[in-house]
């Protein structure tokens, strides 16, 4: 299946509580390559994690005062994450009859998911190899039937799943603390890391997959052998440690969504400027600037949420603009 990814997109939280709003803003900006947003401003559910964790298959989370904890039966924060969520695909709906291109929706991966939810006795998940097992396989599940709601509500979009792994390294280094904070759970394998995210991964089989991490020293290689068919980063985090990675990324074919606009207020520079450590790293990789348009999509740095709703859509209409940018002078 032929498939053409846009030259500029967002990440996926928008500030403000207004779905219609954000739809619109979306939709606005990028005309091909929008995406679900989401409005964490709305309060526990609409959060990253409490969304991700209304889509699961018969596990249930609710909010604790230590944060989202799985529990026996859907809740009243099961059901609130659920009813936002298909608030934002009705907007979505509005705002995208008769497209046809790339659509990108974000969810929680695996890893990151079980670093935040919390097990009965208040563990993270990633206390118990089990418990992750589980949640990955009710995430898969529960990803499935979001995937053919947004196929019913955009028939003519091409769906690019996006898994947020914020957590990812310091689940690989074993950093993340334990409840009493005292401690951090060990290091998972990179094996059953890998191996867990290619599951996942694979429940898309018929779009793309993207790995968002917006924490330093992301994992290339890793993410490329679990099926990522793009990584998305942020650029002002990449060290020159990074490059052969990065390289045989690009040269392997896989897309990068370089996150070069601030995300949060502040002077944006011209377009050209903000794609210019782009240029600057395709110069000393030594490949080809005429690749540079077909291997990169630009982004904000992460999600807008932190920022004001004008700076917001600024930062949506600039990224949209580096990318015209770096597609009319790749050198």
């Amino acid at each position: 299946m032929s498939f053409t990814w846009g030259p500029a997109t967002g990440v996926g939280s928008m500030p403000g509580d207004d779905a219609r709003e954000a739809a619109k803003a979306v939709t606005g900006s990028f005309e091909d390559f929008p995406f679900l947003p989401e409005l964490p401003a709305r309060g526990p559910g609409a959060d990253m994690i409490g969304r991700t964790a209304g889509m699961l298959v018969e596990l249930y989370a609710r909010v604790e005062p230590s944060g989202w904890r799985i529990g026996d039966r859907p809740g009243r924060d099961t059901k609130r994450a659920r009813s936002w969520l298909g608030e934002d695909l009705d907007a979505l709906e509005e705002f995208t009859q008769g497209y046809e291109g790339p659509l990108k929706v974000q969810a929680v991966g695996p890893w990151t998911l079980a670093a935040a939810l919390e097990l009965r006795g208040g563990e993270a998940a990633l206390s118990d190899l089990g418990a992750c097992r589980d949640l990955a396989g009710s995430l898969a599940e529960g990803l499935r039937t979001h995937l053919d709601e947004v196929r019913r509500r955009v028939p003519g979009a091409q769906i690019v799943l996006q898994f947020d792994e914020p957590s990812l390294i310091a689940v690989l280094r074993g950093q993340v603390r334990s409840a009493s904070g005292y401690r951090t759970h060990r290091a998972v394998d990179r094996q059953r890391v890998e191996a867990t995210l290619r599951d996942v991964v694979g429940v898309h089989t018929d779009g793309p997959v993207v790995v968002h991490s917006c924490a330093p020293d992301v994992p290339f290689a890793l993410l490329r052998r679990a099926g990522a068919a793009a990584i998305s980063f942020d650029f002002s985090l990449l060290t020159e440690r990074d490059d052969d990675a990065i390289g045989e990324a690009v040269e392997g074919g896989t897309r990068l969504f370089a996150g070069v606009v601030p995300g949060t207020d502040g002077p944006l520079s011209d377009p050209a400027g903000s794609v210019m450590g782009v240029r600057t790293l395709w110069r000393r990789l030594g490949l080809h600037p005429g690749l540079l348009a077909e291997a990169v999509t630009v982004t904000p740095t992460c999600g807008l949420a932190g920022a004001s709703p004008e700076y917001a859509r600024r930062a949506l209409a600039h990224c949209a603009r580096a990318a015209r940018s770096l597609a009319d002078n790749p050198e």
